[in-house]
């Protein structure tokens, strides 16, 4: 399974494959270029997996349908939101056929009330919550699978958040110093920072407190799929005029995440994030579903929309400018210098 954000591809365990051009628009999503990567629902015969061995018409009619039908499924609730106080044990009148697992994941989200992480709900759990909210038409046999979806989404999703929050956290002139210098420095920055990581974690070595304490924590979460985002709105309208160039397709699913940030004097600020969850196909290799996370900063206050802009303008201009030019010439320069 692949799910990409607004410009970025990104595949389990998030991360980037290539460094496409930023936009504050997702283009059109076009299945034609999707590459395989790995997913955590194992099962060939889970939901979101398609046949491949029908002919070319009927495949991608009936891999359009499941789609629809499991993007449905999956927009009707956040397992985060309904983590503390849910029953983890089968209802005498519950009309699963199966029984469902009852072990829950941790996940990487950090809570900001404890020292501890969000921990995902089991499958039985969230077959519990559906039941209780009504939705009595979910088969019991598909819903590890979208427990499976939904942690990988949330995941990638807080992936992309720290990402934003290690960019900004240290105010906008850092911020700039950072996006002036294009997605790839981006990229290469946040690599780094993860063979760093792992090399603590081979040595033995604990992490470093620093860099623990400076980490955003997630505040709580609000799902809103019947609440369509301005962007989103725009995105489908512009769908319309620009078919070729934009999709008319809605997201399936809305959240808004709250998060904490530590800013460099010490003190914490709660930031607004908007994720818009989107359909994008299928691979046309392994007929897994791919996904598109539209992640940014709610427009709440000035900062937040010069931190957009600074994000995808950032790159513009690194690649207007000659960025690239100007880095291999100082590292050709330093090579020199050095011999």
């Amino acid at each position: 399974m692949t799910w990409r954000t607004n410009s970025l591809k990104l595949g389990c365990p998030m991360h980037r494959s290539d460094t496409g051009n930023p936009t504050p628009f997702p283009s059109r999503l076009d299945q034609s270029t999707s590459t395989p990567s790995s997913c955590p629902v194992k099962s060939p015969n889970h939901p979101l997996r398609y046949q491949t061995s029908e002919s070319s018409s009927q495949t991608q009619s009936s891999e359009r349908k499941t789609l629809q039908s499991s993007s449905s499924t999956l927009s009707r609730l956040n397992p985060l939101n309904y983590m503390p106080s849910l029953s983890n044990s089968r209802p005498a009148d519950s009309p699963q056929s199966i029984n469902l697992p009852l072990d829950r994941e941790l996940s990487s989200i950090p809570r900001n009330d404890s020292e501890s992480n969000w921990e995902y709900p089991s499958p039985q759990q969230m077959y519990n919550a559906m039941l209780r909210k009504g939705y009595t038409d979910t088969p019991a046999e598909d819903v590890e699978a979208m427990v499976a979806v939904h942690n990988f989404l949330n995941e990638g999703a807080w992936a992309e958040i720290e990402e934003w929050e290690r960019i900004f956290s240290g105010g906008l002139w850092k911020g700039w110093e950072t996006c002036s210098r294009g997605e790839q420095a981006i990229s290469l920055d946040r690599a780094r920072q993860e063979y760093a990581a792992q090399r603590r974690l081979a040595l033995g070595l604990t992490p470093d407190p620093q860099e623990d304490e400076s980490k955003p924590k997630l505040i709580r979460f609000q799902g809103r799929p019947q609440e369509p985002s301005p962007k989103a709105r725009i995105l489908q309208m512009l769908g319309k005029v620009f078919p070729d160039y934009f999709s008319q397709e809605p997201p399936f699913d809305r959240h808004d995440w709250y998060v904490s940030r530590k800013l460099r004097n010490g003190s914490t600020k709660e930031v607004r994030y908007v994720i818009d969850y989107y359909g994008g196909g299928v691979e046309q290799e392994t007929g897994q579903p791919v996904f598109y996370l539209d992640i940014r900063p709610a427009l709440d206050t000035p900062t937040a929309a010069v931190e957009r802009a600074m994000r995808w303008g950032g790159d513009v201009w690194h690649r207007a400018s000659g960025g690239a030019a100007r880095e291999a010439a100082a590292r050709t320069q330093e090579k020199e210098n050095g011999s």
